[in-house]
């Protein structure tokens, strides 16, 4: 879970772990003893101790890996600042190698505990790898990098705004891309559109047509 912080601690965002969702390990200690003493035979006191030993691991392995989930969400957050505040077509490209090298753990740590988990944010609820996304090149001098996420959003708008009378072709919405600063292949954009269920213009200006 993510919420913005008050300015007394600092602003920004905070990141806890849901408690509700994460797995429980109780070690009754109190019958570990009583049912130790009462043990007569060496193996039984061994046995006993083999498990107490297992569940002591068992417990430590859950707290290490609770904490690493925290650790990528919460770095996941710092990174992607802008899409919080402004929305997806400021998402960054990210790759789970950055994130790995950011905390310090194996990028196959990071992948483990990002699969099939979520995270409660203010613009919803997401799944951690929707973050990780390769970056699409710019247009502009700066070089900077659009992830898949912020140009599917744009494509749709461009789409969700376009005149009934003058349907928006591929090829027109590779041009309205590049003048925004995204530079993308013409099959990138069929790709993208047909991955969002949005007809071809030509399907596009027959169903407008027939509404009209």
């Amino acid at each position: 879970l993510m919420k913005k912080l008050p300015k007394d601690q600092g602003g920004g965002w905070g990141v806890e772990l849901n408690s509700d969702t994460l797995p429980k390990v109780l070690i009754n200690r109190h019958y570990y003893t009583e049912v130790k003493s009462s043990a007569i035979k060496k193996e039984d006191k061994e046995y006993l101790s083999g498990q107490m030993t297992a569940a002591k691991w068992l417990v430590k392995t859950l707290d290490q890996r609770a904490n690493t989930i925290l650790k990528v969400a919460a770095e996941i957050v710092r990174r992607q600042d802008a899409f919080f505040i402004y929305g997806v077509e400021y998402l960054k490209p990210m790759v789970l190698r950055e994130i790995a090298e950011a905390i310090e753990m194996h990028e196959s740590t990071v992948s483990r505990v990002t699969n099939n988990k979520y995270i409660g944010t203010p613009r919803g609820v997401f799944e951690l790898r929707y973050f990780f996304t390769r970056g699409l090149a710019s247009a502009d001098e700066g070089g900077a990098e659009h992830s898949a996420h912020a140009v599917k959003s744009r494509i749709k708008k461009f789409i969700d705004d376009e005149d009934p009378k003058k349907i928006l072709s591929d090829d027109k919405l590779v041009k309205l891309l590049k003048e925004s600063g995204i530079d993308v292949a013409r099959r990138t954009v069929a790709k993208y559109r047909e991955a969002m269920k949005i007809p071809s213009s030509v399907q596009r200006r027959r169903e407008k047509r027939n509404q009209i």
